[in-house]
């Protein structure tokens, strides 16, 4: 019996109707310098491998944690928090997915940057939110004026994404202010790299969510660790999603290797400081080459030359194996978001784009 031709006949009509989230590319070139997914080039600190290593023993045959609670205490020690308002997840993609779930799914439309992480309009369809976008300025900056609306909830990352560009605590704050009874997150994804956390607001603000990831500044990228901080009443909210969905998200050997990450404090201010040192040498290099960069306070930079297409510089740079994201958008079609690498990915990336140029 024929089974048919149509290798999609068992979808549902919600998949048929998704337009994923598309990933920074994994390509398999040799010589490669990849610029394009804002991995941390320093790496973790050795305590995190010997953590790792130490997990990997016959207590493999054993589940994890499910409520993380050795992990859950080290982040409420570090942030200053309770261990009841600090919620983990595999990688922060998974907490931010359960707190559309969660908390965003309201009556009223979410709101949401024009210009901002696209993971967000992919969640919106695929959990069935309304959502209404609210533009950037026109130097690509979030406004919390244009915020003053009716609204079901807020979300929006800080620094933003992919412009890199950072609100103040104080703005954060105003924000909170004038919406006192609608969950907001802030994705917090690269604050640890020039920005004001918005942590210190949970204490006063039961409404805020506050999500963070190890990938970025701590270079776990590979360990897939994310977390929230927030209100008890928020974090419990987040856990009945979490446990419908999968109850044990972090392996013992994730779990063990955030801890060790955590508590080499040195290791993490030196890698901080020598991807803000980068930055700031990349920032002046591009300017010289005639670029315009935005303000970053994030581990990449968002630049365009006003000479050059972005999809063409990005093709062009791609044929000398330097990869760096390009987003074909309105407004941001001719942008480059290029990741702080090291001192050499540096170089061999302006080296190519002088060449272009």
């Amino acid at each position: 019996m024929s089974t048919g031709t149509n290798p999609n006949r068992f979808w549902s009509r919600l998949v048929r109707e998704l337009r994923p989230y598309v990933p920074g590319e994994q390509p398999r070139m040799s010589n490669l310098v990849k610029l394009n997914t804002n991995e941390n080039p320093f790496g973790p600190s050795p305590r995190v491998s010997d953590a790792i290593r130490a997990e990997a023993a016959e207590t493999l045959r054993l589940y994890p944690d499910p409520e993380a609670v050795a992990l859950r205490q080290a982040l409420a020690a570090y942030h200053g928090a309770r261990p009841e308002q600090v919620f983990v997840g595999n990688g922060s993609d998974e907490v931010l997915a359960h707190a559309f779930v969660a908390l965003l799914k309201q009556d009223a439309p979410l709101l949401f940057p024009d210009i901002t992480y696209g993971f967000f309009p992919a969640w919106c369809r695929l959990f069935g939110i309304e959502a209404e976008t609210v533009p950037l300025d026109s130097a690509l900056r979030i406004r919390i004026a244009d915020y003053a609306r009716p609204a079901g909830a807020i979300i929006f990352p800080n620094p933003n994404a992919p412009t890199g560009i950072a609100l103040g605590r104080a703005e954060i704050a105003a924000l909170l202010q004038t919406h006192p009874g609608q969950p907001v997150v802030v994705d917090e994804a690269y604050v640890d790299f020039g920005a004001e956390t918005a942590i210190p607001l949970v204490a006063s603000h039961p409404n805020l969510l506050v999500v963070r990831t190890m990938s970025k500044s701590r270079a776990l990228a590979g360990l897939r660790v994310g977390y929230a901080i927030g209100d008890a009443g928020l974090i419990e909210a987040l856990v009945r999603v979490k446990d419908s969905f999968n109850s044990y998200p972090l392996g013992r050997p994730a779990q063990a290797g955030a801890v060790a990450a955590l508590e080499d404090e040195t290791h993490f201010q030196r890698s901080l400081a020598l991807v803000i040192e980068e930055r700031d040498r990349l920032t002046q290099a591009l300017t010289r080459l005639g670029f315009e960069v935005l303000p970053s306070a994030a581990n990449f930079v968002f630049a365009r030359h006003p000479a050059r297409a972005g999809a063409e510089l990005a093709a062009e740079l791609r044929a000398q194996a330097v990869l760096v994201r390009h987003f074909a958008r309105p407004r941001i079609s001719d942008y480059l978001r290029i990741t702080v690498g090291t001192n050499t990915q540096t170089d061999v990336l302006l080296a190519a784009l002088a060449r272009c140029l």
